[in-house]
Protein backbone atom coordinates (compact mmCIF):
# COMPACT_ATOMS: atom_id res chain seq x y z
CA UNK A 1 0.00 0.00 0.00
CA UNK A 2 2.74 2.43 1.00
CA UNK A 3 4.82 1.61 -2.08
CA UNK A 4 1.78 2.28 -4.25
CA UNK A 5 1.09 5.61 -2.56
CA UNK A 6 4.72 6.65 -2.96
CA UNK A 7 4.37 5.90 -6.68
CA UNK A 8 1.15 7.91 -6.83
CA UNK A 9 2.83 10.79 -5.00
CA UNK A 10 5.61 10.78 -7.55
CA UNK A 11 3.04 10.88 -10.36
CA UNK A 12 1.27 13.81 -8.74
CA UNK A 13 4.48 15.71 -8.11
CA UNK A 14 5.68 15.37 -11.68
CA UNK A 15 2.47 16.55 -13.35
CA UNK A 16 3.45 20.21 -12.99
CA UNK A 17 6.92 19.63 -14.42
CA UNK A 18 7.99 19.99 -18.08
CA UNK A 19 8.02 16.97 -20.41
CA UNK A 20 11.73 17.30 -21.15
CA UNK A 21 14.76 18.78 -19.46
CA UNK A 22 17.75 20.03 -21.43
CA UNK A 23 20.94 19.10 -19.60
CA UNK A 24 23.27 22.07 -19.33
CA UNK A 25 26.93 21.57 -18.42
CA UNK A 26 27.70 25.24 -17.78
CA UNK A 27 28.71 25.53 -14.10
CA UNK A 28 26.21 27.32 -11.90
CA UNK A 29 25.49 27.95 -8.23
CA UNK A 30 23.46 25.62 -5.98
CA UNK A 31 19.71 25.35 -6.52
CA UNK A 32 17.28 24.82 -3.70
CA UNK A 33 15.29 21.57 -3.54
CA UNK A 34 13.66 19.34 -0.96
CA UNK A 35 9.93 20.05 -1.15
CA UNK A 36 8.18 16.86 -2.21
CA UNK A 37 11.55 15.16 -2.71
CA UNK A 38 13.97 12.55 -1.31
CA UNK A 39 17.70 12.98 -0.87
CA UNK A 40 20.87 11.72 0.74
CA UNK A 41 23.40 14.02 2.38
CA UNK A 42 26.89 12.49 2.31
CA UNK A 43 29.74 14.09 4.22
CA UNK A 44 32.34 14.29 1.47
CA UNK A 45 34.07 16.67 -0.90
CA UNK A 46 34.72 13.99 -3.54
CA UNK A 47 31.79 13.53 -5.97
CA UNK A 48 33.63 10.75 -7.81
CA UNK A 49 33.86 8.71 -4.61
CA UNK A 50 30.13 9.12 -4.04
CA UNK A 51 29.32 8.16 -7.62
CA UNK A 52 31.48 5.05 -7.37
CA UNK A 53 29.95 4.02 -4.03
CA UNK A 54 26.40 4.29 -5.40
CA UNK A 55 27.09 2.06 -8.42
CA UNK A 56 25.12 4.36 -10.72
CA UNK A 57 25.22 4.09 -14.50
CA UNK A 58 24.86 6.32 -17.55
CA UNK A 59 26.46 9.12 -15.54
CA UNK A 60 26.12 12.47 -17.34
CA UNK A 61 27.66 15.80 -16.24
CA UNK A 62 25.17 18.63 -15.78
CA UNK A 63 24.78 21.73 -13.68
CA UNK A 64 22.55 22.32 -10.68
CA UNK A 65 19.64 23.86 -12.55
CA UNK A 66 19.26 21.10 -15.11
CA UNK A 67 20.08 18.30 -12.64
CA UNK A 68 17.49 19.35 -10.08
CA UNK A 69 15.03 19.98 -12.91
CA UNK A 70 15.62 16.46 -14.19
CA UNK A 71 14.79 14.68 -10.92
CA UNK A 72 11.50 16.59 -10.75
CA UNK A 73 10.77 15.84 -14.43
CA UNK A 74 7.95 13.43 -15.34
CA UNK A 75 10.13 11.40 -17.73
CA UNK A 76 13.45 11.30 -15.94
CA UNK A 77 12.53 11.57 -12.27
CA UNK A 78 11.35 7.99 -11.77
CA UNK A 79 14.72 6.48 -12.69
CA UNK A 80 17.37 9.17 -12.20
CA UNK A 81 19.21 10.82 -9.32
CA UNK A 82 21.30 13.96 -9.30
CA UNK A 83 24.64 13.89 -7.48
CA UNK A 84 25.53 17.47 -6.61
CA UNK A 85 28.88 19.18 -6.32
CA UNK A 86 30.05 19.53 -2.69
CA UNK A 87 28.45 22.28 -0.62
CA UNK A 88 30.13 23.13 2.67
CA UNK A 89 31.45 19.59 3.01
CA UNK A 90 28.25 17.82 1.92
CA UNK A 91 27.30 16.10 -1.34
CA UNK A 92 23.61 15.51 -2.02
CA UNK A 93 22.08 12.61 -3.94
CA UNK A 94 18.63 13.79 -4.97
CA UNK A 95 15.71 11.86 -6.46
CA UNK A 96 12.56 9.79 -6.04
CA UNK A 97 14.53 6.83 -7.43
CA UNK A 98 16.32 6.37 -4.10
CA UNK A 99 15.19 3.32 -2.10
CA UNK A 100 12.63 4.09 0.60
CA UNK A 101 11.22 2.48 3.72
CA UNK A 102 7.88 1.18 2.45
CA UNK A 103 6.65 -1.12 5.21
CA UNK A 104 7.06 -4.64 6.58
CA UNK A 105 5.68 -6.31 3.45
CA UNK A 106 8.62 -5.11 1.38
CA UNK A 107 12.35 -5.81 1.36
CA UNK A 108 14.22 -3.08 3.27
CA UNK A 109 16.59 -1.66 0.67
CA UNK A 110 17.11 1.70 2.33
CA UNK A 111 18.92 0.52 5.48
CA UNK A 112 21.53 -1.60 3.63
CA UNK A 113 22.34 1.28 1.28
CA UNK A 114 22.80 3.70 4.15
CA UNK A 115 24.96 1.29 6.15
CA UNK A 116 27.09 0.50 3.10
CA UNK A 117 27.66 4.19 2.43
CA UNK A 118 28.33 4.69 6.12
CA UNK A 119 31.24 2.29 5.83
CA UNK A 120 32.81 4.55 3.20
CA UNK A 121 31.96 8.03 4.50
CA UNK A 122 31.98 9.43 8.02
CA UNK A 123 28.31 10.41 7.91
CA UNK A 124 25.34 9.72 5.65
CA UNK A 125 21.81 11.06 6.06
CA UNK A 126 18.52 10.28 4.33
CA UNK A 127 15.42 12.46 4.09
CA UNK A 128 12.08 12.14 2.33
CA UNK A 129 9.26 14.66 2.46
CA UNK A 130 6.03 13.96 0.59
CA UNK A 131 3.10 16.00 1.95
CA UNK A 132 0.65 14.65 -0.66
CA UNK A 133 0.63 11.28 1.17
CA UNK A 134 1.77 12.46 4.60
CA UNK A 135 5.03 10.54 4.20
CA UNK A 136 8.03 11.88 6.10
CA UNK A 137 11.30 10.08 6.80
CA UNK A 138 14.83 10.67 8.03
CA UNK A 139 17.83 8.54 8.92
CA UNK A 140 21.41 9.04 10.01
CA UNK A 141 24.50 6.83 9.83
CA UNK A 142 27.59 7.97 11.72
CA UNK A 143 30.93 6.14 11.78
CA UNK A 144 29.40 3.14 10.03
CA UNK A 145 26.51 2.72 12.50
CA UNK A 146 22.84 3.35 11.85
CA UNK A 147 22.15 5.76 14.70
CA UNK A 148 18.58 6.68 13.76
CA UNK A 149 15.92 5.83 11.16
CA UNK A 150 12.31 6.95 11.18
CA UNK A 151 9.45 7.07 8.68
CA UNK A 152 5.77 7.81 9.18
CA UNK A 153 2.76 7.89 6.87
CA UNK A 154 -0.92 8.55 7.40
CA UNK A 155 -1.11 4.84 8.28
CA UNK A 156 1.39 5.20 11.12
CA UNK A 157 5.08 4.58 11.76
CA UNK A 158 6.67 2.24 9.21
CA UNK A 159 10.38 2.60 10.14
CA UNK A 160 11.75 3.22 13.60
CA UNK A 161 15.32 2.31 14.50
CA UNK A 162 17.66 3.75 17.09
CA UNK A 163 16.98 6.33 19.75
CA UNK A 164 15.37 9.68 19.10
CA UNK A 165 18.18 12.15 18.55
CA UNK A 166 18.80 15.37 20.44
CA UNK A 167 17.97 17.35 17.32
CA UNK A 168 14.59 15.63 16.99
CA UNK A 169 13.78 16.31 20.62
CA UNK A 170 14.66 19.97 20.16
CA UNK A 171 11.98 20.20 17.48
CA UNK A 172 9.42 19.28 20.15
CA UNK A 173 6.45 16.98 19.64
CA UNK A 174 4.19 19.85 20.61
CA UNK A 175 5.11 21.48 17.28
CA UNK A 176 3.72 18.58 15.25
CA UNK A 177 0.45 19.18 13.43
CA UNK A 178 -2.70 17.39 14.49
CA UNK A 179 -3.72 15.08 11.63
CA UNK A 180 -6.67 13.17 13.05
CA UNK A 181 -8.06 10.96 15.79
CA UNK A 182 -7.38 7.25 16.16
CA UNK A 183 -10.05 4.94 17.54
CA UNK A 184 -12.57 7.74 17.92
CA UNK A 185 -15.46 6.86 20.20
CA UNK A 186 -18.36 9.25 20.30
CA UNK A 187 -17.75 12.86 21.17
CA UNK A 188 -14.94 11.99 23.59
CA UNK A 189 -12.62 10.93 20.79
CA UNK A 190 -9.58 8.71 21.19
CA UNK A 191 -5.83 8.69 20.83
CA UNK A 192 -4.43 11.65 18.92
CA UNK A 193 -2.18 11.02 15.91
CA UNK A 194 0.55 13.61 15.64
CA UNK A 195 2.63 13.78 12.43
CA UNK A 196 5.65 15.84 11.44
CA UNK A 197 5.35 18.26 8.56
CA UNK A 198 7.61 19.17 5.67
CA UNK A 199 8.85 22.09 7.73
CA UNK A 200 10.04 19.70 10.44
CA UNK A 201 11.99 17.63 7.91
CA UNK A 202 13.77 20.73 6.60
CA UNK A 203 14.51 22.00 10.09
CA UNK A 204 15.95 18.62 11.07
CA UNK A 205 18.06 18.60 7.90
CA UNK A 206 19.34 22.04 8.90
CA UNK A 207 20.35 20.74 12.34
CA UNK A 208 22.02 17.61 10.97
CA UNK A 209 23.62 19.03 7.81
CA UNK A 210 22.03 21.62 5.49
CA UNK A 211 18.45 22.61 4.70
CA UNK A 212 18.37 22.00 0.93
CA UNK A 213 15.60 24.54 0.36
CA UNK A 214 18.06 27.29 1.29
CA UNK A 215 21.03 26.26 -0.87
CA UNK A 216 20.41 29.01 -3.41
CA UNK A 217 21.07 31.57 -0.67
CA UNK A 218 24.58 30.29 0.02
CA UNK A 219 27.63 31.88 -1.50
CA UNK A 220 30.19 29.74 -3.27
CA UNK A 221 31.85 28.82 -6.52
CA UNK A 222 29.94 27.66 -9.58
CA UNK A 223 30.20 23.95 -10.38
CA UNK A 224 28.58 21.02 -12.17
CA UNK A 225 27.27 17.73 -10.80
CA UNK A 226 26.13 14.49 -12.42
CA UNK A 227 22.79 13.03 -13.44
CA UNK A 228 22.68 9.23 -13.46
CA UNK A 229 20.33 6.27 -13.65
CA UNK A 230 19.64 4.53 -10.34
CA UNK A 231 20.40 0.80 -10.01
CA UNK A 232 17.46 -1.54 -10.59
CA UNK A 233 18.26 -3.10 -7.22
CA UNK A 234 16.88 0.02 -5.51
CA UNK A 235 13.33 -0.58 -6.76
CA UNK A 236 10.66 -1.64 -4.26
CA UNK A 237 10.36 -5.41 -3.95
CA UNK A 238 7.76 -7.41 -2.03
CA UNK A 239 8.99 -10.04 0.39
CA UNK A 240 8.56 -13.59 -0.83
CA UNK A 241 6.07 -15.65 1.10
CA UNK A 242 7.49 -18.80 2.67
CA UNK A 243 5.45 -21.84 1.66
Amino acid sequence: MIAATVAVAFWLARQSQPDQVMLDTNPDRPCGFGCGMAWLAVRSRDPNAVLEALDLYDVTPCNWNSGIGAVYDRRLGATHVYVTPPVRGWIFVVGFALPHAVGSGFVDKCTPLLVDLGGRFSEVQYFFSCPSIDYYAWARVRDGRLARAFAVTDEGIVWNKGRTTKEERLLGLKLFELRGVEGRKGDAGGELILHPTEDHVMRLAHRWSLDPTTLDTLSGETATGHLAIAPLSWRAERKRKIA
